[in-house]
């Protein structure tokens, strides 16, 4: 499976880009819908290129959606070899990505929502260097594997969640969290109250300063 398409939106300083921000979608969703948080963060990141791919499978019971993998059900063993199974995809594209703009991942922030947030933790967790930040909004850590030994890169992440999420509870977030702690990785929560499994605009806000202090430093 390759990524070859989606949408983007270019720096706004006009230049070359300095900096990369991916956004990986939700299941059903796209690269199109994704975008749309970009023109919201442009302003404090104007160096910036953001690049929100489709995932690499059409959406069967969607429509006219994308997946990462086939959402079977939510058994940590389930979600952990779906993330496994397109990680792949999105590490070639950010080799390619980053080849092509001469950057390196210190450059990289990867953003997620909901299966976007799970392919956005998997494969931050298990790329040979650290990206600057991860941010992910109503999503969770699918699976552990492979993460215990004490090389790994911990880049910065911040888990943004809904208190009336419907669709991924908000326990995600708390399990996501320990989990996390327990690999030595920073990680920021920010629980939204009474929002539902959308990104409200204080999320949105969060996330787009976590990452602007993360390029900073």
């Amino acid at each position: 499976m390759k990524i070859v398409n989606g949408a983007s939106l270019q720096p706004r300083s006009g230049g070359a880009p300095k900096k990369l921000v991916l956004l990986l979608h939700g299941f059903g969703s796209s690269g199109t819908d994704m975008i749309s948080l970009a023109p919201q963060w442009q302003e404090a990141l104007p160096d910036t290129l953001f690049l929100a791919p489709h995932a690499p499978q059409r959406c069967g019971t969607m429509g006219a959606g994308y997946q990462w993998w086939g959402l079977s059900g939510f058994a940590p063993s389930v979600l952990a070899a779906g993330g496994a199974s397109a990680a792949p995809a999105i590490d070639a594209f950010i080799d390619r990505k980053l080849a092509q703009y001469g950057l390196s991942e210190a450059d990289l922030a990867i953003v997620g929502f909901s299966q976007g947030t799970m392919m956005a933790l998997h494969v931050a967790l298990r790329r040979p260097r650290a990206v600057a930040a991860v941010v992910g909004y109503s999503g969770m850590l699918a699976g552990t594997l492979g993460l215990s030994h004490g090389e790994l890169p911990k880049p910065p992440v911040l888990l943004v969640h809904g208190t009336a999420d419907p669709v991924v509870p908000i326990a995600a977030l708390h399990m996501s969290e320990s989990e996390l702690k327990r690999l030595g990785v920073d990680v920021t929560t920010h629980v939204s109250y009474g929002v539902a499994h959308t990104v409200d605009p204080v999320g949105l806000r969060l996330g787009r300063d976590f990452v602007a202090e993360a390029f900073a430093r």
